[in-house]
């Protein structure tokens, strides 16, 4: 008969545990000594504890219903209740109650939270109609008109209240957005004066685009050519039978200096071009040092195809990437082989890996010697067993020795 604290094997294989109202049957023991069915047993009471504690973690951390919560509870609590466990059963179902505490007053925090989340949600309400409001006799047409439809998001965002104060909460709020609309209609209807502006700004602007046409200073002007956009672009439309002649005059003087600019830029893409083939071409000189055979010599020769590389103008952008990323290619394969060779010779490494294989070995001698034992006493069941578990040890041996021979030891 074999026992711990918590439980015991009688002579027969039954198996007991202890617990507040005395002892109860776990299970019957059969396929091996007592030590192994307590130690058996004594596994799935740790495997209650691990689930009891991932369920208390779940219960704190998430937003596990109540319901699902004590659905878990009382899973856990059968299997409590049904003692196939050896340990302290009686503490696991103290911490089952605690649970079922828990749980009850996170439903009571919750339930205060809706409330909460209500009151909030009508406070945030009557703050967006008074902004709504306050915004329905602004003149910052575009700016006030882009808030009205960021509230109204923002409303749509927000708990629905009972339906009574959210009606009038709207009712509010709708009514602010169509003064507003009103306003801003009537604002727009006056804007002729205004667009007459901009015509005769856009005129000028016009006759210097077209000045500038024919510019060779082609950083200083493209510069110009920009802020001139951003003046077209502030000074509003004109009238639409004028916009689209002014456009295309002031789009037509672009045109012609951009033109002559990317003809000269084609001579400098020409010249990238060469640049690209030459860097291509180390590219594939770097490439054969990979496999890398001889590190020394493998970075000796990638030093020198680096400052040949370093040594050439720019290559065309959209292409850079594919060919600076071949050469990043050798240089990463470059530095994980002088990784592995630091990891193949690192002491510390080696010296874990060695205490390992012994470690291996001794399982290995001393499986074998019970495996001998057993054959010797007749019991032909216990044998096959403990030979079943040294082949799985002398596997790992092996593995373990194969990587020691990595070590060159």
């Amino acid at each position: 008969m074999s026992s711990d604290p918590w439980g015991r094997v009688d002579e027969t294989g039954t198996v007991y545990v202890r617990t507040a109202d005395g002892e109860k049957v776990v299970g019957s023991w059969q396929a091996g000594s007592p030590e192994e069915a307590l130690a058996y047993f004594e596994r799935k009471y740790e495997g209650l504890v691990v689930e009891i504690g991932l369920l208390e973690r779940r219960v704190k951390t998430t937003d596990l219903s109540a319901k699902d919560a004590h659905a878990a509870i009382d899973h856990l609590r059968q299997q409590v209740d049904e003692h196939h466990a050896v340990g302290d059963l009686d503490a696991l179902s103290k911490r089952l109650d605690a649970l079922v505490a828990t749980v009850e007053a996170r439903r009571e925090e919750r339930k205060a939270e809706k409330a909460k989340q209500t009151d909030e949600a009508k406070h945030a309400k009557e703050a967006l109609v008074v902004e709504a409001e306050e915004l329905a006799q602004s003149e910052q047409w575009r700016a006030a008109g882009e808030r009205l439809r960021a509230l109204v998001d923002i409303w749509k965002g927000l708990p629905r209240l009972d339906r009574k104060s959210d009606d009038e909460l709207w009712h509010r709020f709708s009514h602010a957005r169509s003064a507003f609309s009103k306003r801003r209609k009537a604002h727009f209807a006056s804007l002729d004066a205004q667009r007459e502006e901009a015509r005769k700004a856009k005129e000028k602007l016009v006759a210097e685009a077209e000045s500038l046409s024919g510019s060779t200073d082609w950083a200083a002007t493209a510069a110009r050519y920009r802020d001139l956009m951003t003046e077209w672009k502030a000074a509003g439309r004109a009238q639409r039978e004028a916009e689209d002649g002014l456009w295309n005059r002031f789009r037509g003087a672009q045109d012609v200096f951009f033109a002559a600019r990317s003809a000269v830029f084609a001579e400098r893409d020409a010249e990238q071009a060469e640049n690209l083939k030459l860097k291509e071409e180390l590219a594939a000189e770097a490439e054969k040092l990979v496999p890398v055979k001889d590190l020394k010599a493998a970075r000796a020769a990638f030093r020198s195809i680096n400052e040949r590389w370093e040594a050439i103008g720019h290559v065309p952008r959209d292409a850079r990437p594919k060919v600076e990323g071949r050469m990043h290619a050798v240089e990463k394969a470059l530095q994980e082989t002088e990784e592995n060779e630091w990891r193949r010779t690192n002491p510390e490494a080696r010296a874990r890996a060695a205490g390992l294989t012994g470690q291996l070995q001794d399982a290995v001698d001393k499986l074998r010697g019970q495996v001998e034992a057993a054959r010797a006493a007749g019991n032909n069941a216990k044998a096959d067993k403990l030979a079943r578990e040294l082949e799985g040890r002398q596997a790992l041996l092996d593995q373990a020795l194969k990587g020691l021979e990595e070590f060159g030891g």
